[in-house]
């Protein structure tokens, strides 16, 4: 996978997600079908330091995945916001890269941002950026 498809309007979704509170990293999961993301399900971060970490609670990522499932969609990548530096993935981002076949989507928040919107595969330890193609 060296491309991903994001629908336009999920695109600025999240985007405006991640500046509600932009002091504090925002996350959420994307769904779609056949590789094309088409819906996002935002998510609270539960993390103990939220502006330089974030964790959905089991009971909300749990949830979410059944209402993806529900509809027909296919978890295809999983965001959040870097408040803070590049939206490159971190050490920690790697290390709990646990859903290998999602994008990692890593959004930021500020203004100005070159690209605020940057998408990652995450396998075994190394990451790739993937190419966002806005549909």
């Amino acid at each position: 996978m060296d491309e991903i498809r994001l629908a336009r309007d999920v695109a600025a979704e999240i985007l405006n997600h991640a500046r509600r509170n932009p002091n504090e990293e925002r996350c959420g999961l994307l769904a779609g079908r056949h590789g094309a993301i088409t819906q996002a399900f935002p998510a609270q971060n539960v993390a103990e330091h939220p502006a330089s970490a974030y964790e959905i609670a089991p009971k909300e990522l749990f949830r979410i995945i059944r209402e993806i499932r529900a509809a027909g969609l296919e978890l295809l990548g999983i965001y959040h916001s870097h408040p803070k530096g590049d939206n490159q993935p971190s050490p920690r981002d790697v290390e709990r890269a646990y859903y290998p076949e999602a994008a990692y989507f890593i959004l930021s928040p500020r203004a100005g941002a070159p690209e605020p919107i940057r998408a990652y595969s995450i396998r075994d330890g190394r990451w790739k950026e993937l190419t966002i193609q806005i549909v």
